[in-house]
């Protein structure tokens, strides 16, 4: 978890190093992967948040949850579950991810 904290901290910023290089070379690309869908989530949040004029502790008061929480989920490290994603899709009124459908043959990703 520390490394995933320490990687989104670096990829948010731009920050590089020899460490930093190194822990991203070894990193599996299933944690790349997730570090990225779990920073773009967040992202997606922050930016309709931001659209209405919501903080984050208003967001908290509409899901019922703490300030607390509600930051936990928007650092881009929590592991968010579906649920999680659904209630905050609820909350907000809009889609935070789509699930596409799409033909045999086609090569577009199943989520955007």
């Amino acid at each position: 978890m520390f490394i995933f904290a320490l990687l989104f901290i670096i990829n948010r910023f731009m920050k590089t190093n020899k460490i930093m290089d190194e822990i991203r070379r070894t990193m599996s690309p299933e944690m790349k992967k997730q570090m990225e869908l779990s920073v773009a989530i967040a992202n997606c949040v922050y930016e309709i948040l931001d659209e209405r004029g919501m903080s984050q502790k208003d967001f908290a008061r509409i899901l019922g949850k703490t300030e607390t929480e509600v930051s936990r989920w928007l650092s881009g490290t929590h592991n968010l579950t579906v649920a999680t994603i659904a209630k905050m899709s609820a909350a907000l009124g809009v889609d935070i991810i789509k699930v596409v459908r799409r033909s045999k043959m086609s090569k577009v990703p199943c989520v955007n």
